[in-house]
């Protein structure tokens, strides 16, 4: 019943955390791209109003004329729109996914003795700590740098990296990738919830006041924009990672992670400059072959059936059917007794389905070493390579 609940739990936040994750990334990247669409005002009657700049585009069969002003308008609006509860709930939806999945049960999901020997208390508040810690650190550096964008992109940069390595070396690697990127996903909705938001609530309150704004909160606000906008498809790339084993356990994934979220920063740098007008091609070139590096270098090294050497006994399906029952079936099984449903569909119950599956099985348990999690079940070496025997025999009988 407690995997039951769990599973339903897990669906619920899962597709709550997608929906509001949609939401603040389409509304975030609409105003990345008209920040950088925006054009000096043609009517003079707006330049006296303070507007800085203003688009005209056209969508669903209606005409819209977007403004923006230096600071503030010289009247407030009766009618205005915040941006900050997709964030919130983001975060507050992927916190709780993050809490049943991993915090629950740390010693499947976090804890990897061969990376870092913890116990699950000091291994659920090093996570917790990494959030946390991630926020001051990069905050810091903010308000340090703040003036200075260029080098405060590299320190963050920097950062990014030293946090990667961080994680892959304390975490088991599929935890570790989702940390990494539940920390960027923390930086980006607190950004929103001590700056953003807190500096126009000033500037508006200054307004109501009959005082003119200060711009200095205007100019925060788009400094930490930006900042979320290049940590956006790192982030995304962190969260659909749990589901590719070839990335988070090799040797060097911290090195996998860092070049496929330089990737994604690389390729969102491409459509911001592509919204001023700048087509800078090498920027998606340069991301595409981070990728096909990470592709290469995770690639492994190919296997053939073998003939069976004279006399030697062939190692059939009902051979490794025990290791399979044992080690597997615990959660892949119709009526599993760890999880409230097979994951990802795949039953490993019957010859049949063992055989259906044994690209997967040899895959997960042989070549990445990524199931059972956590090694939970305690799968010996031994028992691997009588699976990789029967695989590479051919995986027939």
């Amino acid at each position: 019943m407690e995997g039951f609940i769990t599973d339903w739990l897990n669906l619920a936040l899962r597709c709550l955390h997608v929906i509001v994750a949609i939401a603040w990334i389409g509304e975030s990247f609409y105003f990345v791209a008209l920040d950088n669409s925006l054009k000096p005002p043609q009517d003079p009657n707006a330049r006296r109003r303070g507007v800085f700049g203003d688009f005209w585009h056209v969508h669903g069969g209606g005409f819209y004329h977007m403004q923006k002003y230096s600071v503030a308008p010289q009247d407030m609006p009766e009618n205005l729109h915040w941006s900050f509860w997709p964030s919130y709930t983001t975060w507050m939806s992927g916190f709780g996914l993050f809490l049943v999945l991993y915090l629950l049960s740390p010693g499947t999901y976090l804890i990897d003795k061969n990376v870092l020997d913890m116990g699950p208390v000091v291994a659920v508040a090093s996570a917790i700590g990494f959030l946390l810690a991630g926020w001051i650190v990069y905050d810091s550096l903010c308000r340090l740098l703040g003036t200075k964008d260029k080098l405060l992109g590299i320190c963050v940069g920097i950062y990014v990296l030293i946090a990667a390595f961080v994680a892959c070396h304390v975490f088991s690697g599929r935890a570790a990738y989702l940390i990494t990127g539940a920390m960027l996903a923390t930086i980006m909705s607190a950004n929103v919830f001590f700056v953003i938001i807190p500096g126009q609530r000033k500037m508006v309150a200054s307004m109501l006041k009959g005082e003119t704004p200060n711009a200095i909160y205007g100019k925060r606000g788009k400094q930490r924009s930006v900042h979320n906008t290049y940590f956006t498809l790192p982030v995304v790339f962190a969260m659909l990672s749990n589901h590719y084993a070839m990335t988070y356990t090799h040797k060097y994934n911290w090195v996998i992670l860092v070049l496929i979220m330089l990737a994604g920063a690389l390729i969102r740098q491409f459509f911001v400059m592509r919204h001023r007008g700048q087509v800078l091609w090498y920027m998606p070139v340069a991301g595409l072959v981070l990728v096909l590096g990470a592709f290469a270098w995770t690639m492994p090294a190919p296997t053939v059936p073998v003939a069976q050497a004279a006399g030697a006994p062939t190692i059939k399906v009902s051979d490794i059917q025990p290791i399979i029952q044992q080690r597997c079936a615990t959660c892949h099984s119709a009526h599993p007794s760890m999880m409230g449903s097979a994951p990802a569909g795949v039953v490993l119950d019957t010859p049949a389905e063992i055989r259906q599956n044994a690209q997967r099985v040899h895959q997960q348990a042989v070549t990445l070493k990524a199931m059972p999690l956590g090694n939970v079940t305690q799968m010996t070496d031994a028992e691997r390579q009588k699976i990789a025997a029967w695989f590479n025999g051919g995986a027939v009988q």
